[in-house]
């Protein structure tokens, strides 16, 4: 069966986020003072062969581990799209 994955990576809550930063000062020039914060990452669907969705989930956070997300800089969360 295939699935489609959803990888969000983020950056670690407690590291600086210099382009969610940027785009915040961007939104406050446009008049939104109302947004307090900005975090800026990343999405990547991949389309996954398995044989149910706890291994292709696996896979999923196998490639988050190994390529697609720095542990040491970032998070990342792996699930399954309908």
């Amino acid at each position: 069966m295939t699935y489609t994955i959803a990888i969000n990576v983020m950056p670690l809550k407690d590291l600086l986020d210099p382009q969610g930063k940027a785009v915040l000062g961007g939104l406050h020039n446009l008049g939104l003072n109302n947004v307090q914060d900005v975090r800026i990452g990343k999405r990547i669907t991949m389309l996954v062969e398995a044989d149910n969705e706890g291994a292709a989930l696996q896979a999923g956070e196998e490639a988050a581990k190994k390529l697609l997300a720095n542990q040491v800089m970032e998070q990342f969360e792996v699930s399954i799209l309908q």
